[in-house]
């Protein structure tokens, strides 16, 4: 696979199940293998391997940026007062949440293989404040 992966080529991320760990597993296999250093070949990766400091929330504020637009433009509103259902529970979903409420939508699930969770009345910040306590306590049980 290291033979299709370069800065112009393919630059493939984590998914489900795969975070900063896994990716720095696979690009410290990339540089032993190819003998090449500093290339942006995975994203997701850790301040210290190259990776961006404003990673964690990119593709979920992203997501809804696009998504605001798609809303303005095709249905001729805002996100404000709309219930939204969140799929995942990961980084894109948790910031993905947390910018539709920036923008007063309503979150009303976030989901996973695992199960959902319902907010009757929209999620809350405290709410969005303990699914990612509790996201960083599974994922540290996860690795010791």
């Amino acid at each position: 696979l290291f033979r299709y992966l370069h800065p112009s080529t393919d630059v493939p991320a984590g998914d489900i199940g795969v975070g900063g760990r896994e990716i720095g597993y696979m690009y410290g296999q990339y540089k032993r293998i190819t003998a090449k250093y500093g290339e942006g070949v995975l994203t997701g990766k850790s301040m210290l391997f190259g990776g961006s400091e404003f990673r964690p929330e990119a593709t979920g504020y992203g997501l809804i940026y696009i998504t605001k637009i798609a809303v303005e433009k095709k249905l001729g509103r805002t996100l404000e007062g709309v219930c939204c259902a969140v799929s995942g529970s990961g980084n894109v979903a948790q910031f993905a949440a947390k910018k539709l409420m920036e923008f007063d939508a309503k979150v009303m699930t976030l989901s996973d293989s695992n199960g959902v969770l319902v907010f009757d009345d929209g999620m809350t910040e405290d709410d969005w404040d303990t699914v990612v306590e509790v996201s960083i306590k599974c994922y540290l049980l996860d690795i010791v």
